[in-house]
């Protein structure tokens, strides 16, 4: 059977250009989140908007799995540059999510371990992240991308220390705050998964200057990706 891909934004500028473009749109509502499904470039998808932050995103991507039967789950969006290479404007693609606010290291565990968990870093779907590179080469023309670990946490980073420390402590690319509970939500689930996020900001005390200036280009920049993503995609 073909793969329904389950694809969300926390906020509506993230999945605007995907609304516009789905045919034979149907509109399920459960838990306040609007679901829509239908075909975009002949592909069956579902796209939602999860709302700001990790309980949001894992309540969003949970109810994806469990009513929608999604074999494929896609997030796009925004986030910070932790990667001192990474100008706004520039992809990364997630290798692996982490929470970077779970922090228990006063009883051993180093900050982003979740105690007693197999798995605290969640690894994005090989055969994903290979189609979203492709679909950066060809649609990022002007932009780079990277392939890095992206970083979660109910915190909006804006402290140019705390970034270094991100980085070079946690081995983050960037910095948001949904992508570990999708993440997660997917390990657990046996769901693959694929993070791409485009960056409004360099997170170090300026994104009230770069947030809202940049969000809808880097927006329209991401749902370019997907786009292509979607194109090139073939169900197994």
């Amino acid at each position: 059977m073909p793969t329904t891909i389950g694809i969300i934004g926390a906020m509506d500028e993230e999945i605007a250009l995907l609304l516009q473009g789905i045919e034979g749109q149907e509109q399920v509502m459960q838990s306040g989140i609007s679901f829509v499904k239908g075909r975009f470039h002949g592909k069956e998808v579902v796209v939602c908007k999860s709302g700001v932050g990790k309980v949001n995103a894992a309540i969003t991507t949970q109810i994806l799995i469990d009513r929608f039967d999604i074999g494929a789950v896609w997030f796009t969006g925004v986030a910070g540059a932790l990667d001192p290479g990474l100008n706004i404007g520039d992809i990364v693609i997630s290798s692996s999510c982490q929470q970077h606010d779970m922090d228990c290291s006063p009883l051993g565990f180093s900050r982003g371990i979740i105690p007693f968990q197999e798995t605290s870093d969640f690894p994005a779907d090989p055969g994903f992240i290979k189609l979203a590179e492709e679909a950066c080469s060809r649609v990022c023309k002007e932009q780079g991308y990277v392939i890095g670990r992206v970083l979660s946490g109910d915190q909006f980073i804006a402290d140019s220390e705390k970034v270094r420390l991100l980085h070079e402590t946690m081995g983050g690319a960037c910095v948001e705050m949904e992508g570990a509970a999708i993440g997660q939500v997917c390990y657990t689930n046996s769901v693959p998964y694929v993070i791409l996020r485009s960056m409004s900001d360099k997170a170090d005390g300026t994104a009230d200057v770069n947030f809202a200036e940049f969000t809808v280009s880097a927006s329209k920049r991401s749902f370019e990706i997907v786009e292509d993503m979607i194109r090139h995609f073939e169900a197994s």
